[in-house]
């Protein structure tokens, strides 16, 4: 391990200082496209304002023949593209595949300044992010940058879950975590062929009535990633990073990906991966907090006063861990009023939120 003092030097001589707090952007959708795929890249500046964060994929779902042309792809398109407050990120291939090295290797010179994040797959320990910390500085040496990029861990091996704690503090790098449930069902050799989502099979069911045993017995879909999930959460709370549900793979069930973003939104989690246009407004509007919640929290935090002691308010007990609990929501309603004129008038801070995010009151 380095020595705490060393943790924010940089590790290349000329490379940019490490960043000591993340940049407060938004990121409720990733929305992913195939830069490979010409009639998919020529959509995207269409839909940048709709985008938190928009990027190209170079990993799975790209054919091996087309891993190059994929790498090309997406360096021409960020090098004509200007992404205004969207922010542009990739997924580069593993680093056991014949593609990761050169992908870094490519794009950090050819478009570092314009990237912001770099999302590395099936990372297993905090060896995988050393190996990439070390190499991205000596890239951004080489290629002048004055910003270090980012990193993201995607969690899909059970080692890598294993591991989560000391992944996320790895790097001064690490931007966040995702759940990468398709590759982690596999690993763990569970018996799911979904991407993300439940499984009917994977219930509780209700105990047989006392009176009447043969009765139907009612049962209950579980969560199969609400362990996974739960661990992930508290590992990036832990290192201050972020925070992510990964892919959704059944794009015509809508009502199903929305209610597992809002799980996901609920435990702690900042935004989910979109896969298909009609994904990304459901993940917008899973990672809002409500109009109503976002008047009660401001609510108590005025009812409350300095925020000590435990009083009543509207007949539920509210004490100085409600107050932590509505300051979540009211920091991330600013935030995104800051960002969204239609959010600032929901969540009634029109004209009271400065471009910073700050209650301007």
């Amino acid at each position: 391990m380095r020595n705490p003092k060393d943790f924010f030097a940089p590790l290349a001589v000329g490379a940019p200082a490490p960043l000591r707090e993340l940049p407060q952007r938004l990121s409720r959708v990733i929305h992913f496209f195939d830069p490979s795929n010409a009639k998919m890249a020529s959509k995207v500046p269409d839909i940048l304002p709709r985008l938190d964060v928009v990027l190209g994929n170079l990993e799975d779902g790209v054919r091996a023949d087309a891993k190059i042309a994929a790498r090309e792809g997406l360096a021409k398109l960020a090098a004509a593209t200007e992404f205004g407050d969207t922010q542009l990120w990739t997924r580069v291939n593993s680093l056991d595949s014949p593609w990761g090295l050169d992908d870094l290797l490519t794009l950090v010179p050819a478009i570092g300044h314009k990237l912001d994040v770099i999302m590395v797959p099936k990372v297993e320990g905090a060896e995988d992010i050393h190996y990439v910390d070390r190499l991205l500085a000596q890239l951004e040496a080489k290629a002048g940058l004055t910003r270090p990029l980012l990193v993201h861990a995607i969690l899909e091996t059970a080692r890598g879950v294993a591991n989560v704690e000391e992944i996320a503090g790895a790097s001064p790098r690490m931007q966040g975590l995702s759940l990468g449930p398709a590759d982690l069902a596999a690993d763990r050799r569970m018996k799911t062929t979904r991407v993300g989502g439940g499984h009917p099979g994977y219930l509780v069911r209700q105990d047989p009535s006392a009176t009447d045993p043969d009765a139907p017995r009612a049962t209950y879909q579980q969560d199969l990633w609400h362990y996974t999930l739960a661990r992930m959460v508290d590992a990036c709370a832990a290192n201050g990073i972020l925070p992510y549900y990964g892919p959704f793979g059944d794009i015509k069930d809508v009502v199903a990906c929305e209610d597992q973003f809002r799980n996901a939104f609920l435990l702690g989690c900042v935004g989910a991966w979109s896969l298909h246009p009609v994904q990304i407004d459901i993940a917008k509007r899973v990672f809002s907090p409500e109009p109503a919640d976002v008047a009660w929290a401001r609510h108590v935090i005025d009812t409350m006063g300095d925020g000590t002691g435990a009083i009543m308010v509207d007949g539920k007990m509210q004490d100085d861990a409600s107050v932590k609990q509505c300051k979540v929501v009211l920091d991330l309603a600013r935030t995104l009023a800051a960002r969204d004129p239609h959010l600032a008038v929901a969540y009634g801070f029109a004209g009271l939120v400065d471009p910073a995010g700050q209650d301007a009151r």
